[in-house]
């Protein structure tokens, strides 16, 4: 027997043995958040529109809001799809350096363009940049282990929303206190966006992702994924060669799987309400963001670019949406009984400052208007994220928030092109805004007339609660009671042993608190 103090001596220290990983695990954090903060660094991007519309490029009104912006949209829908496949495809590190070029050519464009259709493909290649904002979260979990998931999230959105924050912050600087042009301001970004690439083809590239690239570190011995445990491929010899894919092969692909998988879960009312939110209401949010700095110039026209202070209204807006998200988490309620009263809480507020961006001669009262209505959709966006990524495994959270995107940017799309595009109603922005209130009410009624007849079922359920299971001792002596009093006129029925009538009462009981148990838990 070896003596415990030799087997002490013998063994390394666990912080020891670690501080090599520990070394690469802050280098890599830091890289990757330095990255994200770099990436977001653009201090023109908040006066886009007055650039357009100013002397520089002597755009009118009509051209940027009903010819210019809808190309974003309509381009985003086409490259949303192909882009989502292609980063999970080439693993990240592509997507990326894709998105780096994406954003030096809008920015050249913006620059040296001089026509509509220059400023068309401008949106066409800002389209590539926001398709391919997917590829920097699911970079960052690619690159680390599941345990250290939450805190590599916290970082990278900190450093994120740090960038956006310093962006703008910037950008206002440079204008309000430096009275730097616009077209200065813009160089600057280019330089920005410039070194951001840099960093980009500097980025590792991971060896697996989550969908086309999952065989690779089953081989190396890491660990399955969830879609996996729970349906867990049948096992071959070592020594099987790969053979031609039998006729019903395509129902075991990983989309199929996953496909089947989300329509199981789509009975869980949870998920089906936060997606429809998702949806209609993220789809009305960014309507609001596409044109309400065109909004803004119309509100207050001006020559001078020192009294433009679009790039504070979206510090601003960030700050408060940073705010609110951090908020969210410390809400606990029952959700499944006030979720629907909760959201409509929020679309009535978002309905009223909608209301007010359209109905406002003032450009203070419609930078607080923005500020707020932004804080409160990012308010319900951590909220949604938890609804429903915690029914699902990691793949199928990826899944359902591909396709709510994907769902959102189709009617996104299908209102701009009835509302703002020429060949349809083409309507100025200040119209426009006033279709967004109707659209936001809509939906305000929706949700409350919902969150009405939930509240009213759960009030009746409270005054007639439904009867309780009796337990097993007083089932057996009712029973016993029943047959004393029958005497011996007939014969008497055969009573289960108690053995199987106590399994039979565990088996109802079990039943009947599974079917409570999404909502208990929700």
């Amino acid at each position: 027997m070896v003596p415990s103090g030799q087997v002490a001596e013998k063994q390394e220290p666990p912080e020891l043995g670690r501080h090599p990983e520990l070394k690469s695990w802050r280098c890599l954090v830091f890289y990757l958040c330095f990255y994200g903060f770099m990436a977001q660094m653009r201090p023109g991007e908040s006066f886009i529109t007055p650039y357009l519309l100013g002397t520089d490029k002597n755009f009118t009104q009509e051209q940027v809001t009903n010819e210019i912006t809808p190309v974003l949209s309509y381009s985003y829908l086409a490259v949303l799809v192909p882009v989502f496949l292609l980063t999970d495809y080439l693993r990240y590190k592509p997507v990326l350096v894709l998105q780096g070029l994406s954003y030096i050519s809008v920015w050249l464009l913006l620059l040296l363009g001089d026509s509509v259709l220059h400023m068309q493909f401008m949106e066409l290649f800002y389209s590539l940049t926001m398709a391919a904002r997917i590829a920097y979260s699911s970079y960052v979990f690619s690159l680390v282990c599941p345990a250290r998931y939450q805190r590599m999230a916290g970082y990278s959105r900190t450093a994120v929303l740090l960038g956006v924050f310093a962006s703008s912050v910037l950008g206002q600087l440079l204008v309000t206190v430096g009275r730097v042009p616009f077209s200065t301001v813009n160089y600057i970004s280019l330089g920005f966006l410039t070194f951001s690439l840099v960093l980009a083809l500097f980025l590792k590239r991971p060896k697996r992702s989550l969908f086309f690239n999952r065989a690779a570190p089953a081989r190396h011995g890491a660990s399955p994924s969830e879609l996996d445990r729970m349906n867990p491929a049948p096992s071959q010899p070592a020594d099987a060669k790969p053979g031609p894919a039998p006729l019903g092969a395509w129902r075991d692909w990983t989309l199929v799987r996953m496909l089947r998988e989300l329509g199981d879960h789509l009975r869980l009312p949870q998920l089906r309400l936060w997606s429809l939110w998702w949806v209609f209401n993220s789809a009305a949010y960014y309507l609001i963001v596409y044109y309400v700095h065109i909004l803004w110039n119309v509100v207050h026209p001006t020559t001078d670019a020192s009294s433009v202070y679009n790039g504070g209204a979206d510090a601003a807006s960030t700050l408060l949406g940073a705010i609110t998200s951090f908020s969210a988490g410390f809400v606990k309620i029952r959700w499944a009984l006030w979720a629907k009263l909760v959201i409509a809480g929020v679309t009535a507020v978002q309905a009223a400052l909608v209301f007010l961006m359209y109905s406002t001669s003032s450009i203070w009262l419609c930078y607080v208007a923005f500020v707020l209505f932004r804080g409160a959709y990012q308010f319900l966006v951590p909220i949604a994220t938890f609804q429903i990524a915690s029914s699902l495994s990691k793949e199928l959270c990826a899944l359902v928030f591909g396709v709510n995107t994907f769902f959102a940017t189709i009617l996104k799309t299908i209102v701009i092109l009835i509302v703002a595009d020429k060949r349809c109603l083409g309507l100025p922005v200040r119209s426009q805004f006033l279709v967004y209130f109707v659209y936001f009410l809509v939906l305000f009624i929706v949700y409350l007339s919902a969150a009405m007849l939930v509240i009213l079922r759960h009030l009746r359920e409270g005054r007639h609660p439904p009867p309780a299971l009796p337990p097993p001792q007083e089932e057996k002596a009712e029973q016993v009671l029943s047959l004393q009093d029958r005497g011996l006129s007939g014969p008497k029925p055969e009573v289960p042993p108690p053995a199987l009538e106590d399994s039979v009462w565990t088996a109802g009981l079990a039943s009947r608190e599974q079917n409570q148990q999404p909502e208990a838990k929700a």
